[in-house]
C-alpha cells in the first residue's frame, strides 16, 4: 500500500483558480465541470463556494485575475490521482490544489460559530470606535478638542458684544 493513496473514503477539499479570459458566466460553467469530473470518479460534493474574480499575488500563465471556486468532497483515495491529473491537463484550471481535509463534529462547528460571532461583534466595535475617532466634530459644537487642549467655540453674538462692551469702556488705557 502506497502511503498517498488510500483505500476507503476520504474527505477532501480542492481550491482552484480559472483564468481571466473567461466571463463570470463561463466561469461558473467551468466550475460545475469540475464539479462533475469528481463525481464521474464516484466523489460526492459536500460544499460548493464560489468566491468570484480575484487578483493574483503574481501573474500565472499572463493572467493577473482568476475566478476562484472551493469544493469540499468525498472520495476514495485511488482515485484522487486521476482527478489530480485532469485537471492539471485541463486549460480550464490555471492552479488547483487538493488537500485532505478532516471532518468536523457538530460541537465543533458550534464552537467556531461562537468564535465567529465573537470576533464579529469585536469588529464592530472596533470599527464604531475608528469611526468615532475620524468623525469631525461640527463647527455648532460648544467644545473640541485640540491636542490635549479643550478650544472653547465662542457664538458671533457673543464675541460680537464682548467687543462692543471692549470699545465701550471709559478706561482703555
Amino acid at each position: 500500500m502506497s502511503k498517498t493513496k488510500t483505500t476507503g473514503v476520504t474527505h477532501y477539499e480542492i481550491l482552484f483558480i480559472i483564468p481571466n479570459r473567461f466571463t463570470d458566466d463561463e466561469a461558473k460553467t467551468v466550475s460545475s465541470s469540475v464539479e462533475k469530473i469528481i463525481a464521474d470518479n464516484d466523489g460526492i460534493v459536500t460544499l460548493r463556494e464560489y468566491w468570484g474574480k480575484k487578483r493574483l499575488a503574481y501573474e500565472i500563465k499572463h493572467n493577473a485575475f482568476g475566478y476562484y471556486s472551493l469544493f469540499e468532497f468525498d472520495l476514495e483515495g485511488n482515485k484522487l490521482a486521476k482527478i489530480d491529473t485532469t485537471l492539471r491537463l485541463s486549460a480550464e484550471v490555471l492552479r488547483h490544489q487538493i488537500v485532505v481535509k478532516h471532518a468536523k463534529s457538530e460541537a465543533a462547528i458550534a464552537k467556531e460559530a461562537k468564535i465567529r460571532v465573537k470576533i464579529d461583534s469585536k469588529k464592530a466595535a472596533d470599527s464604531k470606535k475608528q469611526e468615532e475617532k475620524t468623525k469631525i466634530p461640527s463647527p455648532s459644537s460648544t467644545a473640541s478638542r485640540v491636542g490635549d487642549k479643550v478650544d472653547k467655540r465662542v457664538d458671533l453674538k457673543d464675541l460680537d458684544e464682548k467687543l462692543e462692551g471692549i470699545l465701550n469702556a471709559k478706561d482703555l488705557i
